[in-house]
């Protein structure tokens, strides 16, 4: 059984057609990645998948029940790691579990064996303006793992990184999922990203949005740290020329 399905999805805000006819599905333990142009509507089916919008058509599923019946399907990390600053690194970590209503001890208590693994058991007591960025997102991300969903939803997590933190924050994330296996559907913008990171990768047509492309990545892991090979590369050419000879608008 497949962790999310969406069939034949669609959605308009106000006169604008954002979605037109999105169907994809995500299995247990797989990395999926969603490309496409900008104002394509990417950002926009994960707040469908939050709930903060209902589709106008289609089905949406996770594990096998109609979304509305598993509000607690997806954990969600932004494209900022969103942070409150007056708060320490650990009740930034345990704060979404707090809202939850899960007593500040128990919280705590899931969060201090993570921590060493996420390169933070030094700073548990720092904030947040005392952290590298790299650091600020690795923080973003347990928080969003401590959330113990079925599903993580990653929105461009590393794009505000400079090149050099963002290469090794991909590298860090790679071993990390490889180890958990978590369930994950990343947005990026970053060809070579999704190409690293992906299982399989959807492409979205420009605005209304359809699925253009599905394809797999067949290249072995782990990815980072080793030469990129040949058809690595020109799977990146593959999807560059999909986004890039699109009809209509300019990117």
């Amino acid at each position: 059984m497949n962790v999310l399905d969406m069939q034949n999805v669609g959605l308009s805000l106000g006169q604008t057609d954002v979605l037109a006819d999105i169907s994809l599905h995500v299995a247990r333990g797989e990395f999926v990645s969603i490309l496409g142009p900008s104002g394509a509507g990417k950002s926009t089916i994960f707040r469908l998948l939050t709930g903060a919008l209902n589709p106008d058509r289609g089905l949406i599923t996770c594990n096998g029940h109609p979304l509305y019946q598993s509000p607690h399907g997806f954990a969600f990390m932004p494209q900022s790691d969103a942070l409150m600053p007056w708060l320490r690194i650990l009740d930034n970590l345990t704060l979404g579990l707090e809202v939850q209503g899960v007593p500040r001890k128990e919280a705590r208590a899931r969060a201090m064996p993570l921590l060493a693994d996420f390169g933070l058991a030094e700073f548990a007591q720092h904030y947040p303006s005392q952290l590298s960025g790299g650091m600020r997102q690795r923080a973003a991300l347990m928080r969003t793992v401590l959330q113990d969903r079925p599903m993580q939803l990653l929105d461009e997590p590393f794009g505000a990184l400079d090149a050099l933190t963002r290469m090794q924050m991909q590298k860090w994330f790679e071993d990390r999922w490889r180890s958990a296996r978590w369930t994950t559907l990343l947005v990026t913008h970053d060809v070579r990203e999704a190409v690293a990171l992906s299982d399989r990768i959807y492409v979205l047509s420009r605005r209304p949005a359809t699925v253009i492309a599905e394809v797999v990545v067949p290249t072995p892991r782990p990815r980072f740290g080793n030469p990129i090979p040949s058809e690595a590369h020109a799977l990146e050419a593959h999807l560059l020329d999909i986004l890039l000879n699109q009809t209509g608008e300019d990117l």
